[in-house]
């Protein structure tokens, strides 16, 4: 087996134990005769797959039991819209852009109400979550967004804005089950699932019940809340094997011992990079310290043709998917769950070696 460490922003790298056990029960699942593929999401067979990813993802997250757990489709993309239809009472609506995906959802969201963005890092490139407190929001809006960590910056929210009563909700695509997170401070938390938890298809919505049944009239079936709560997720066909794989992530992660387990992983590859980037001058680090993602970790060396080269010559190397987002430039390592320690120390001493060979 030649496996590459995929550095990749998502889809990204899925835990080799869940692609293993993905494998052999790929043709055939237990004694149902068929492949998850193949069932019907109606047969006993199927109903115990998705109750039992529910539960264990409730346990990975400790997620109260006032919050309902919704398995979509259509990414975390499609929330955008559904977050207004869903939430908005008296048509406003307040936005923290943080980078292009909170951006996006503020754009969407003005389509439907009165969203208003109540503060921003794009002056500073995103290079830092901007900082709020209570009094930066508007006390009648009736929610507000955030995008916890940018996967194209390498930002992260280093700490829970102070929404007071108003719901907070926050887009968690890219560290969603990376380290515990008090679910209760949020209104509502959605993932698109590709980068942590399983493969494109799936997204996940955690919302809190008093946030439901709340939709406009107008709202499309499959975006309503309540209508998919109250099916438990089977209006109608899911995505079915992305449910089933993300149920096996989250055996895993209870496997290693939970989330505060996951953290201490993630921490360690974290520091191993960032120890680096800040002991040399070769390589730059353009988020600033205190607004640093555990999951993306952004650098560029500062000379365009070298930025091209070195993803070029990584993949040489067997280190995938390295150059940045064509917004931003340089370089970007995604180091979600599943990728080893072992990979972030080949990165490292790459990283090394191509400074070495090509001076500025």
């Amino acid at each position: 087996m030649n496996r590459v460490f995929n550095f990749s922003a998502g889809p990204s790298m899925l835990p080799l134990p869940v692609l293993e056990k993905a494998a052999a029960e790929l043709v055939c699942y237990g004694d149902a005769g068929m492949s998850v593929m193949e069932m019907s999401h109606r047969s006993p067979a199927y109903e115990a797959i998705i109750k039992k990813a529910e539960a264990d993802l409730r346990t990975v997250m400790n997620i109260p039991d006032n919050y309902k757990v919704l398995f979509l489709q259509g990414g975390a993309s499609t929330q955008f819209a559904a977050i207004p239809l869903n939430l908005m009472k008296t048509g406003k609506a307040d936005y923290i852009l943080s980078g292009q995906f909170s951006t996006k959802a503020y754009k969407e969201a003005q389509k439907y109400g009165d969203a208003k963005a109540v503060a921003s890092s794009k002056d500073d490139n995103f290079a830092k979550i901007p900082a709020t407190t209570r009094e930066s929001f508007r006390p009648d809006a009736d929610y507000v967004h955030i995008c916890y960590n940018n996967t194209i910056y390498g930002t992260k929210f280093n700490y829970i804005p102070d929404t007071g009563d108003i719901p907070l909700v926050a887009d968690m695509s890219s560290c969603i089950i990376s380290e515990p997170v008090d679910v209760s401070k949020f209104g509502v938390i959605y993932a698109g699932a590709q980068k942590n938890m399983a493969p494109a298809g799936l997204t996940v919505a955690i919302v809190r019940e008093d946030l439901l049944g709340n939709a406009r009239p107008e709202t499309p079936s499959m975006l309503d809340w309540q209508l998919m709560a109250e099916n438990d997720s089977m209006y109608n066909t899911p995505p079915c094997y992305a449910i089933y794989v993300a149920g096996l992530v989250y055996e895993w992660i209870l496997g290693l011992g939970g989330l505060e387990e996951m953290k201490k992983l993630n921490e360690k590859k974290a520091a191993l990079l960032y120890d680096y980037l800040d002991s040399q001058d070769y390589y730059i680090a353009p988020v600033e310290k205190d607004s640093r993602s555990m999951m993306n970790v952004t650098f560029v060396t500062g000379v365009e043709e070298l930025d091209k080269k070195f993803p070029k010559e990584a993949e040489k190397a067997g280190l995938m998917n390295l150059k940045g987002h064509r917004s931003v430039g340089g370089m970007r390592a995604s180091i979600y769950n599943a990728m080893p320690y072992e990979g972030v120390e080949a990165l490292v001493a790459f990283m090394k070696d191509f400074a070495e060979k090509n001076p500025k």
